[in-house]
């Protein structure tokens, strides 16, 4: 789970995409919420933006809080602490064949 969930904040928050859409489930969901506004993205969508934002360091602290865990899933809390907002993500993993893989992204901002 450790790997999984630290490829996810390596990605999204430092640009470093090694790795990411190894960790993603082939039919991860990822959603964000700002206001009244919701955007679904898909795998392919993600590693796609993951990759144009290669190397790009976010202007925030990253921080995550293991809400709950147990051997099969995990649900964890990711906050991005910038300037002016602050972005939390709620990340769901499985642990699955193929090991621990991110499922679903719920953000919020």
């Amino acid at each position: 789970m450790n790997y999984a969930l630290k490829t996810y904040i390596q990605a999204v928050a430092n640009g470093q995409v090694n790795g990411f859409a190894d960790v993603l489930d082939r039919d991860v969901k990822f959603t964000v919420t700002g206001g009244k506004k919701v955007i679904n993205y898909n795998k392919s969508e993600m590693v796609t933006f993951a990759k144009q934002n290669q190397n790009m360091q976010q202007n925030c602290s990253t921080d995550y809080n293991v809400v709950e865990l147990n051997d099969a899933q995990a649900l964890v809390k990711v906050t991005m602490k910038y300037p002016d907002f602050t972005k939390v993500n709620f990340v769901s993993l499985a642990n699955t064949t193929e090991g621990w893989k991110i499922t679903n992204v719920t953000s919020s901002f």
